[in-house]
């Protein structure tokens, strides 16, 4: 069911937008090399309760995954592009992490993510980041009340075709709201014109990603971690967006 949000709940999902961002802003300050995964997880468990936030992610169970989620964190190394499960590893120079992370605050979520190089860049991991973004940046300015939500998906996927890359349809964005993960479901790739109306209230999270030379992907034994099905490296990029009558809001927008 697709609902809609008044301007005084958007309001109200503010907070949400700015906790998340000021997480995943800290997390990519923190991100090293030498720095361990399980400590991304424990800083984001400890800003989650010393906000008195909820986290969306340790109780989350849905059908693919082999068991309760277990942590606060998505971390996706490398070949890892989403729900990668935070595991004992300590990140090493010149590896692509994304970080993905959801939490609640007063009975509202934000979600957001953000992909970021450790130590020295690689040339194609720093253009595939960027197109990411662009591809982002693209979506959101497609999210306008009148458009329709093949226009977000249409936007998003031209960035990455213009840049020789796939867009997978499995996983995308999504309605945020009291939960994570609601209708209307956001494919990164789509035709313009076509599909829902966007209406003002609407609250959806936009996510581009984009794996280096494939749009294939495999699950780790855990039924979390997705992997590129060839070992190419991937990129994540996600904020919470609000339908206005004029420009979208970003409520995970970072300073």
């Amino acid at each position: 069911m697709i609902e809609l949000r008044t301007p005084t709940q958007i309001e109200q999902m503010r907070p949400a937008g700015r906790f998340v961002a000021s997480v995943i802003s800290a997390l990519a300050e923190k991100a090293d090399v030498g720095v361990n995964l399980l400590e991304l997880d424990e800083l984001a468990h400890r800003m989650i309760k010393d906000a008195g936030a909820t986290s969306c992610y340790i109780d989350y169970h849905p059908s693919f995954g082999a068991m309760p989620f277990g942590k606060v964190l998505c971390t996706s190394v490398n070949d890892a592009v989403l729900h990668g499960l935070p595991f004992d590893y300590t990140l090493q120079d010149g590896d692509l992490l994304s970080v993905d992370f959801a939490a609640s605050v007063d009975g509202w979520v934000s979600d957001s993510a953000l992909s970021v190089i450790v130590g020295t860049p690689r040339p194609e991991d720093v253009r595939l980041i960027e197109v990411a973004q662009r591809a982002l940046d693209a979506g959101i300015a497609a999210a306008r009340g009148g458009n329709r939500l093949g226009d977000i998906s249409h936007a998003i996927g031209s960035v990455a075709r213009s840049e020789g890359l796939k867009a997978n349809l499995q996983f995308g964005g999504h309605g945020v709201g009291r939960t994570m993960h609601g209708d209307p479901h956001v494919p990164n790739d789509g035709q313009a014109g076509r599909g829902l109306k966007l209406r003002p209230g609407l609250v959806i999270a936009i996510e581009p990603w984009f794996l280096h030379s494939t749009d294939e992907i495999r699950f780790d034994p855990d039924g979390w971690t997705i992997r590129s099905a060839d070992g190419s490296r991937g990129a994540h990029v996600e904020h919470t967006v609000a339908i206005t009558d004029g420009d979208p809001i970003v409520l995970t927008a970072r300073d």
